[in-house]
């Protein structure tokens, strides 16, 4: 594939917040830790503090893979045991991403999220050599949120899992997704098992028994020889080390206060705040039940239930079953910082702006807080469209612009007429300069009258001559219909592709080239949009 790249600030797709981030603007600094750039990461380096207890968590990653539920038959087997095993040394570290379990891995900034860890593992391995960087993929293995992720569209149709779930979305059983696995693989034109990619989605869910396995299973299919490592943190004892932190925050609220606070001072700087913290920051987790947890009375509620606990109750459940308590968005970040040794966590951009929320959290706990990564951004051309890109000599940053933009620009430039009235407008201002001091000279209240005629007139010469490119669009109604189409085809319902097409068609066209590709040309720490042509 060739590869452009444009400013994410030219695409028109991302907040300020984010754009301020990655320029660096003073404003934001004390929300976050240290600088996305190799010298960021040296300077991170200087004081890191893991908490992790890595022998424990080597040990639950080497069961998820290799238990009774893991996968030692798949090809990149050896490639993961030695990640997980390298992160028991103490100059190993990961670099995380997280998603929910979207089935059939979802829209294309699934892949890449991993993708970008993957890239940035091998760029700081190059600049650090002697230290280990494993990629993380974490598991949103306890989000309840089923009808985020019961959906996929791919080649402008919705594959759809058509079933009523409660509870943790990582517990689910697949057995009902028959229908959805079908249809998924009738859109990519493929027949049982005569594809790669078919046979990874059919195993992946009919031969496992919980959707966080099937996930595994699958992403690991996609991902594994490049060296991801995939955690699902729903887990007794990870949730033991976490414990202490648990117990302290429902009792004392600290993630409340902190946040809010942090969110009033971010609003006063015209972010827009992605995420508020409630007083208690935690779920009550049992199968088939994930609700939240409320103080109300002097006693801990469980919402929509008729369990309650008293403290000392509480505390008890939480040494004896800590696994029963979820954290919800902002404090899962902190979890995750608790049982992995961590320095980079990369995220879309309202990931980074939430985490922006949250330092002085990690701070109240004496949790070192992540560099944080904007994730690469992707758009994949097909052939076809290129041609008609090429055709109408757009650039990549040309096609982000409006339909109506890129039309206006086209037309004025290969219009035979001149369809501005630029020169004509400065000769109208030369005009009525002499009109203002002629009247000025007269009586100088009527110089005021004189601008008023001539802001109508500058009115009615814009709108004319919008006119005039109308009329002009009319004499390449058919060259005009292409941008139509190529807007069409790139953003769907005018959003980013990455948003909401699949990443399957490409996958069954190009196989894991298609992963190597994108391997190739996104640059983590360049933080530009990849535009890549096939």
């Amino acid at each position: 594939m060739d590869a452009a790249c444009i400013d994410y600030k030219d695409t028109g797709y991302f907040s300020q917040t984010v754009i301020d981030y990655l320029d660096d603007v003073p404003e934001l600094k004390s929300f976050y830790s240290h600088r996305p750039t190799m010298q960021g990461f040296a300077d991170l380096f200087k004081h890191k503090k893991v908490v992790a207890n890595r022998p424990l968590l080597t040990q639950v990653l080497n069961e998820q893979y290799f238990g009774n539920t893991g996968h030692p038959e798949l090809d990149s087997a050896a490639i993961i045991k030695q990640n997980i095993d390298l992160l028991s040394s103490d100059d190993t570290f990961t670099i995380t991403t997280g998603h929910q379990l979207n089935i059939f891995t979802g829209p294309l900034y699934f892949i890449y999220k991993i993708v970008t860890a993957i890239k940035l593992a091998g760029q700081l391995k190059e600049n650090f050599p002697d230290k280990n960087f494993v990629p993380v993929y974490w598991m949103a293995s306890e989000d309840h949120d089923f009808a985020e992720i019961n959906y996929t569209n791919i080649g402008g149709k919705k594959v759809h899992w058509w079933y009523e779930a409660s509870g943790a979305t990582g517990r689910i059983n697949p057995d009902t997704m028959r229908q959805a696995i079908n249809q998924y693989k009738g859109v990519l034109g493929i027949d049982g098992y005569s594809e790669e990619l078919g046979e990874m989605v059919e195993t992946a869910y009919t031969k496992f028994e919980k959707l966080a396995d099937a996930t595994r299973y699958l992403v690991n299919a996609i991902f594994g020889r490049y060296g991801l490592v995939i955690i699902d943190a729903d887990d007794h004892r990870l949730k033991q080390e976490f414990a202490p932190i648990m117990e302290r925050d429902i009792i004392e609220q600290n993630s409340f206060k902190n946040i809010s606070a942090v969110n009033a001072q971010l609003q006063n700087l015209g972010v827009h705040i992605q995420v508020n913290p409630r007083e208690i920051n935690f779920f009550y987790l049992k199968d088939n039940l994930r609700e939240r947890l409320v103080f109300e009375n002097d006693r801990y509620l469980v919402m929509n239930t008729d369990i309650s606990f008293s403290e000392a109750e509480l505390k008890q459940e939480i040494a004896s079953t800590p696994e029963r308590f979820s954290p919800n968005v902002v404090m899962r970040p902190l979890y995750q910082e608790c049982i992995l040794p961590n320095i980079a966590y990369i995220g879309g951009g309202a990931e980074v702006v939430y985490w922006l929320e949250l330092k002085s959290n990690f701070d109240q706990y004496g949790i070192d807080f992540p560099i944080l990564i904007l994730r690469n951004s992707g758009l994949v051309i097909k052939k076809e469209t290129a041609a008609k890109i090429n055709s109408m000599e757009l650039s990549p940053a040309d096609i982000f612009k409006s339909t109506d933009e890129i039309k206006n620009a086209w037309v004025k430039k290969h219009s035979d007429h001149d369809l501005t009235l630029t020169e004509e407008w400065r000769e109208f201002e030369r005009t009525f300069e002499k009109i203002k001091l002629r009247a000025h000279k007269i009586d100088s209240t009527l110089s005021v009258s004189a601008m008023a005629v001539q802001a109508r007139l500058k009115h009615a010469l814009d709108n004319f001559e919008k006119k005039l490119v109308k009329a002009e669009k009319r004499n390449y109604e058919t060259r005009l219909e292409q941008i139509e189409q190529i807007k069409q085809d790139i953003f769907p319902k005018n959003s980013l592709q990455e948003r909401s097409e699949n990443f399957g068609l490409s996958y069954v066209k190009w196989g894991h080239l298609f992963i190597d590709e994108l391997i190739r040309n996104f640059e983590p720490l360049d933080f530009k949009f990849t535009v890549l042509t096939e």
